[in-house]
């Protein structure tokens, strides 16, 4: 899955969050719903604009993401 071809930044946009291309939604929501528990079929019923792949698209980016920042152990 490329996120790329579903996922972007622009400052115009909700402050510059990465959203899901053509939608105000951002990655930050969609992870965070996610969660909480609501399933994927739950997320796309009550976001009509988003569909599957824009989640997993998410999920892709969220996780490449993380595996640029150091972890710190304490």
């Amino acid at each position: 899955m490329n996120y790329r071809d579903k996922i972007c930044i622009s400052p115009d946009i909700m402050l510059g969050k990465p959203v899901i291309r053509g939608t105000r939604i951002t990655v930050e929501f969609i992870i965070k719903k996610m969660s909480e528990g609501m399933e994927i079929d739950d997320i796309i019923s009550e976001y009509p604009p988003v569909q599957k792949d824009d989640i997993m698209a998410c999920l892709a980016y969220s996780a490449d993401v993380i595996s640029r920042d150091e972890i710190l152990v304490s």
